[in-house]
């Protein structure tokens, strides 16, 4: 797996984390990875290919075997960012489900990032998702 198909399945690890992938996840994907390099220059043919190959590891293999075939081919700064692409998918449809907060937790272990450095990645996260001017 190399870095761009590693990061594009721990984003779709976290939107498929509760067992469901809603409307609103599955753009908020969409969207996350249209704007980033490469799959903003990628063809729509080349996406959807690897898409189903994440999706058939999925199926197969679960959310714990596609995350940890995703992380070796990642360096630091892609895994910090990974990190907060996950975070910011879960918090899309502005729920975040005890499964969901698991999945993170996890996934901030398995990437093996500092602890503060992980927390400081999901607490901004969490930050900007808050609804801070609700009565």
């Amino acid at each position: 797996m190399n870095a761009s198909k590693g990061f594009a399945a721990i984003a779709l690890a976290a939107v498929a984390c509760d067992g469901a992938m809603g409307l609103e996840e599955a753009k908020s994907l969409r969207s996350q990875l249209d704007h980033r390099t490469p799959f903003a220059s990628l063809p729509e043919q080349t996406i959807a290919t690897m898409f189903d190959d994440l999706l058939q590891i999925l199926r197969n293999d679960g959310i714990e075997a596609l995350v940890s075939a995703a992380i070796p081919a990642l360096d630091q700064e892609q895994r910090e960012t990974a990190l907060a692409v996950a975070a910011q998918l879960v918090h899309s449809d502005r729920v975040v489900e005890p499964d969901e907060q698991v999945f993170l937790d996890r996934l901030s272990l398995q990437l093996e990032l500092p602890e503060s450095r992980a927390q400081q990645i999901l607490d901004v996260i969490q930050i900007l998702h808050r609804d801070s001017l609700a009565d």
